[in-house]
């Protein structure tokens, strides 16, 4: 039993790790990686030709692209600053700068600086920042210049999110805040679960540093954003559940560490069920190939363990030291019940004439309701169960319709943003981009790289050039018994006929005798990239579905439950992904989506979804062994809707969060998630599994004993309508 010296300690405890850890979690934008190569699969061939291109002197450098342009024409002294300027950044290149190029029409001319790879993000865009505040003064009036290419496209989005971490971290906590208070309406209780929390925010970003720093667990900037507002969502809805079970108990007990004992005896094992499920869908993607994605398995993983730690005990230790008056002015006293509590305890029919009452204009004693907080007004979820139970299977038909409705929106999704599209606001390297673009092939600022064996050299370099969407083609040195060969493309980076360009490409070269050839770069880096995200999608959704089914028959003791389950998450889960893509290309005007967000979005709308139907069908098995299947549905839903609603408001409210960032990816994410979880929360599983578990009946728990009418007691038994003769729930939240 959980006492003040113990609960003292527990806090004690926390306050201690978290004020450890902080000064690390601080410093994780430090540890990201965001250039797609970080990412590559070890086999992919853009890896290979990394790995080939460390023999070549500085090969492996990230090019930094500087852009001279004067719309009228480039005069003399535009050409000299040129010069000027090469060498003022030689102290940040690793290599000979290469140019300057001047464009065939005169207004435009590029210089290349290698940069040397770094460990550190923030140094590397601490330089590219230097470069560019060196630069402008070195130019005459008139012209532009700017830094662009892989190296300026990796510091700028890094100075994004290292700009708006902070901001998230706000917006986030505010956003929990104000949800608490609305649940809640109690000036002090909403403290305890924002302060845990915030803990666990803190330990789980600092223990992720950690990693990152010692064992080479790649974490970007998506990632790391991902872990805030998993933790507040996640550790905010726990909290919910518990707190919400915690109220329940101390009007049956009159201490409230014996009410917290029975909160946590009752609602811990579901509460540890939704968890384990959404870290067990996150480890799943260490099967992928990706490093992005096998990075944000763990990730999450140790996000979501460190709020279900702190909130199953941190949280219940400082809500037993505050005891009843956390909850001011509604403070619950011993004794006294919820009205659905007290309906249900007069049995099923009861509860149906409840249901009936509570759905006609006036309602006698329904007034009371006011004095229960959201997290236990069951007024409006005993309507809902009521009209649900006159026609569940029309009901479950039309949703299942509406829901495939919005799953027609998948046909105009489209994964092809291009790295440049990536931004929502302009930046220094995409209008650097851009300019390029008007004065020279597209693909100059992304250059394709060839690595061949010498003796068939000649072979390749005119296997090269015949390829159509090659500009043009460099020899740029000879290591040993290998050669190397800059080619440009002339469509944009990463644009479709770019990657048509690199595969073809590939293609007529692989085909020369003893050529041993590579291609790389960035653009084949990318289309590396994308192809690796399509096989982690084919390898990890089906591996998801089949552990998170195997989690739901563990805990649910059936078959035909966990099977109806994850058929209304699937369905869920392609109505929000197509419902999203219509909104990126209507309302945000995104150009494409990224080649991830399906992978990531499946991932924490089936986790996280299946945790609010494990919260409801918990409660469900155990009412229906109480009361039978039918009205135990009702009640299940009447005593649970308003808890499960508040988490799914708050989850979706904190992953909304993400839309502030002014990168695609990350705003994407966010939209897809918090719509996902809305649509789940307040369809799939309000109407959509209630009329599922209402139409088929008993049959639903098969094979178990529920599915047999004679293991339970028939509705009309007199056991039933006699109140108070219903042993306890025995678990559930």
């Amino acid at each position: 039993m959980l006492g003040r010296r113990s609960a003292w300690i527990v806090i004690v405890f926390w306050v201690a790790v978290g004020g450890m850890l902080s000064p690390m979690a601080l410093r994780i934008d430090n540890a990201q990686k965001n250039d797609a190569s970080a990412y590559l699969p070890r086999d992919a061939e853009s890896t290979r030709l990394l790995a080939a291109q460390r023999n070549f002197p500085g090969g492996d450098a990230v090019p930094a692209v500087v852009v001279i342009r004067r719309p009228s024409g480039l005069t003399a002294a535009d050409r000299r600053a040129a010069t000027a300027v090469a060498g003022a950044l030689r102290p940040f290149a690793s290599g000979p700068a290469v140019g300057p190029i001047v464009s065939p029409n005169g207004r435009s001319l590029i210089l290349t600086i290698p940069m040397a790879q770094q460990d550190d993000a923030s140094a590397f865009t601490a330089d590219v920042r230097e470069m560019r505040h060196v630069a402008r003064p070195l130019v005459p009036a008139g012209a532009d210049v700017m830094i662009t290419g892989p190296a300026g496209l990796i510091a700028d989005t890094f100075h994004l999110f290292s700009m708006i971490e902070s901001r998230l971290l706000l917006v986030t906590a505010a956003i929990v805040a104000v949800i608490l208070l609305v649940v809640y309406r109690s000036p002090l209780l909403w403290l305890v679960p924002l302060m845990s929390v915030g803990i666990a925010d803190q330990t789980a970003a600092g223990i992720i540093y950690l990693l990152a720093r010692h064992t080479g667990l790649t974490v970007n900037g998506q990632s790391s954003g991902i872990l805030r507002v998993l933790v507040f969502g996640a550790g905010t809805d726990y909290a919910l559940l518990l707190i919400a079970r915690y109220r329940e108990e101390l009007t049956r007990h009159r201490e409230p560490r014996q009410a917290m004992t029975e909160a946590l005896r009752r609602a811990g094992p579901a509460i540890v069920a939704s968890a384990g499920t959404v870290i067990i869908g996150m480890l799943c993607l260490l099967f992928g190939v990706l490093a992005s994605d096998r990075g944000l398995g763990p990730v999450g993983a140790i996000g979501i363990s460190t709020a279900l730690i702190t909130m199953t005990t941190l949280l219940p230790a400082a809500m037993v030291l505050g005891g009843r008056r956390l909850f001011w002015p509604r403070i619950p006293r011993f004794g006294e019940h919820p009205p659905v509590t007290d309906t249900a305890r007069r049995g099923p029919a009861a509860l149906t004439a409840h249901a009936a009452a509570l759905a006609a204009p006036t309602v006698p004693g329904h007034e009371d309701l006011s004095e229960f907080d959201l997290a236990e007004e069951p007024g409006r979820w005993v309507r809902i169960g009521a009209a649900i139970d006159r026609r569940p299977r029309t009901v479950w038909v039309l949703t299942s319709l509406a829901l495939g409705a919005l799953a027609l929106g998948l046909f105009a999704m489209d994964t092809s943003l291009r790295g440049d599209q990536g931004f929502r606001h302009e930046v220094e390297a995409v209008r650097g981009i851009d300019q390029v673009s008007a004065d020279f092939p597209a693909g100059i600022t992304a250059p394709t790289y060839v690595i061949a064996a010498s003796a068939a050299a000649p072979l390749v370099e005119a296997a090269i050039r015949g390829t159509p969407g090659i500009a043009g083609v460099f020899e740029t040195g000879r290591v040993g018994a290998h050669v190397q060969y800059l080619a440009v493309l002339r469509d944009r980076p990463d644009s479709p006929a770019s990657f048509t360009a690199v595969r073809e490409l590939r293609t007529r070269v692989h085909r020369v005798p003893g050529s041993q050839a590579l291609v790389g770069g960035n653009t084949a880096v990318n289309l590396d990239v994308r192809a690796a995200a399509v096989r982690d999608r084919i390898m990890i959704m089906p591996l998801v579905l089949a552990v998170v089914f195997m989690v739901l028959m563990f805990l649910l003791r059936a078959i035909v439950a966990p099977l109806v389950l994850m058929a209304t998450v699937v369905l869920s889960f392609v109505a929000a992904l197509g419902a999203s893509s219509v909104a990126f290309t209507w309302i945000f005007d995104f150009s494409g989506s990224d080649p991830s967000l399906p992978l990531f979005g499946f991932i924490f709308l089936v986790a996280l979804g299946v945790d609010y139907n494990i919260f409801l069908m918990t409660r469900v098995r155990e009412e229906a062994q109480r009361i039978g299947p039918r009205p135990g549905v009702l009640h299940a839903l009447a005593v649970t809707g308003g808890v499960i609603t508040s988490a799914g408001v708050v989850l979706a409210a904190t992953f909304s969060a993400l839309i502030i960032f002014p990168l695609v990816q990350l705003a994407e994410v966010g939209f897809l998630v918090a719509f996902g979880v809305l649509l789940d929360t307040l369809v799939v599983r309000s109407i959509l599994v209630p009329a599922l578990t209402l139409d088929i009946d008993r049959r639903i728990w098969w094979p178990s004993r529920l599915a047999r009418e004679d293991d339970s007691l028939p509705v009309s038994s007199p056991a039933h309508l006699e109140i108070g003769a219903l042993p306890p729930p025995r678990h559930g939240p």
